[in-house]
């Protein structure tokens, strides 16, 4: 039996020992609680000395003595999770003051602000790092490098009820979206995700208020999400460059970098305007260049096509301006281009199919933007997208919409070398793996219905496999090599002889060729 009295001591403890409060608010962070969980009697337990790296284990043992005495809707984590954010929400420090003591350490040494930040955002709990560290991850060996894959298992399942009771909600206009600075301190609901322990960073960029905060599911280290202000639609324009770059002016430790503003290639949310960043160096950034090259008025400017799947444009200089003018200027031709030999129509009649998905870092004084040109159109062959994952590889990558995930599309994360995989292929990989070095269990396993759509990959693999490397291994390696094909589907100008000419062409129209 639950010692309630004995958790909320113990919780308060581990919120003073992690600087979320001080010790003069412990009594009032115990009173908050106690109203939260419609108790009026409380007695000072005598508390354990301990350090641990995450508040879920008390957490646990308080949402489970609130599911035993009727303060759940259902015991499932839906409800578990808005209840357990609430609690924490009232041990964390006012949203003031993390912007007060964030900006104190960032006029002293940036990356000790980011620190501070970051470790407010596990320790609050925001970032469930219990549930994180059940993420799958591995690197892949490619033609292209070493490629980043990681199964998201962080992100919990709807039960039926909560389901259903989102159905029935009724709708309301606040917030707006699920980024907007509006979620700060949300209690949530079956349909939007809790925020009471959730704190954000205003930044001006370029004369604009915006936003710095961390991702809760933190797909690479420190992974940041900048949002406007204001909710407005995605949108790639020369602002778009300034405020990345400024950006990384302000964290030179981070990298930046925006989903493109076009639905398939774009990510999951278009409605309102926003970057992701980190602290990680993910795949792209560490790939060579192939071909230097060159555009006329813009001698500032080091530029080369980066040895990539995706067909991506690197420049580099030290003066921001140079960057942003021709930036702008590649988009501004880049919009309206078209090479029908290569499948790439700018327009279907008044809709638009081509823009960029940008990233922006800095190297020592060098500022570097990579542009990555991307086109949406579709055809009867590939509805879901000619530059996009083919069918052939949907068992591993379908092109589906998912409310507030980022693993549905082709998006920034994903062109920059981090495969994010839906959790159910933990188990189906699994099962593969078992095919592999059980060939007689193939019929029954590939004879399920989620196992189906495996089935001729599994035939592949079979053929390639010795069984002189462990089956998870090469299953691993394999999904890697899958991601690369993906890549290489989402390139708008293929590596081969056709695609590198045609890639040249564009940037001989840039320069008026």
């Amino acid at each position: 039996m639950t010692d309630i009295n004995l958790e909320i001591a113990r919780l308060v403890q581990y919120g003073v020992k992690k600087g979320l409060l001080h010790q003069e608010d412990a009594v009032f962070a115990v009173n908050r609680i106690l109203a939260l969980l419609k108790l009026n009697d409380y007695t000072q337990a005598a508390v354990p000395d301990e350090n641990l790296a995450s508040p879920q284990p008390i957490l646990n043992r308080i949402i489970d003595w609130a599911a035993e005495n009727g303060l759940l809707e259902s015991n499932s984590s839906v409800y578990r999770d808005l209840l357990d954010t609430e609690v924490m929400a009232c041990l964390m420090p006012r949203p003031s003051e993390v912007i007060y003591q964030f900006r104190s350490l960032f006029h002293i040494n940036k990356k000790v602000a980011t620190d501070y930040f970051y470790r407010l955002s596990q320790n609050s709990n925001y970032i469930r790092t219990d549930r994180v560290k059940k993420d799958e991850k591995w690197t892949a060996q490619t033609p292209y490098g070493p490629m980043d894959i990681t199964i998201n298992l962080s992100k919990p399942e709807k039960d039926p009820k909560a389901i259903a009771a989102a159905r029935n909600m009724k709708s309301t206009s606040y917030p707006k979206c699920l980024l907007c600075r509006e979620t700060e301190g949300y209690a949530g609901s079956v349909s939007q995700p809790p925020r009471g322990n959730h704190r954000v960073i205003p930044m001006d960029l370029c004369g604009e208020t915006w936003y710095f905060q961390y991702s809760p599911y933190v797909y690479y280290n420190e992974h940041c999400i900048l949002l406007n202000g204001k909710h407005v639609p995605m949108k790639i324009e020369r602002k778009t460059f300034a405020r990345l770059l400024a950006f990384v002016e302000k964290l030179p430790h981070y990298f930046i970098g925006s989903n493109a503003d076009l639905p398939i290639v774009g990510g999951s949310i278009l409605s309102h305007d926003h970057f992701q960043g980190g602290c990680y160096e993910l795949p792209m950034a560490k790939a060579p260049a192939e071909k230097s090259i060159s555009f006329d008025g813009y001698p500032q400017v080091d530029a080369s096509i980066v040895k990539w799947p995706l067909s991506v444009i690197r420049l580099s200089s030290v003066d921001q301006s140079v960057l942003i003018d021709l930036a702008d200027k590649i988009l501004f031709h880049w919009r309206s281009y078209s090479d029908f030999s290569v499948e790439i129509r700018a327009f279907t009649g008044e809709t638009p199919h081509n823009t960029i998905t940008p990233i922006a870092r800095k190297r020592g004084n060098q500022f570097e933007l990579d542009l990555v040109l991307r086109n949406n159109r579709t055809s009867p062959e590939h509805p879901l997208g000619i530059f996009h994952p083919h069918a052939e590889y949907h068992h591993l990558k379908k092109e589906i919409e998912v409310e507030d995930t980022l693993e549905a599309y082709i998006g920034l994360i994903e062109v920059m070398g981090l495969a994010v995989l839906p959790a159910r292929l933990k188990s189906e990989l699994a099962l593969v793996e078992e095919a592999l070095t059980a060939p007689e269990k193939a019929d029954r396993i590939f004879s399920e219905a989620a196992m189906a759509p495996h089935y001729d990959w599994y035939r592949e693999l079979r053929k390639a496999y010795s069984g002189g490397q462990a089956a998870h291994a090469f299953v691993q390696d394999q999904v890697g090599r899958v991601f690369s094909a993906i890549l290489e589907n989402s390139g708008v100008y293929k590596t081969d002889e056709t695609g590198r000419k045609a890639f040249l062409r564009f940037i001989g129209a840039v320069n008026g060729k």
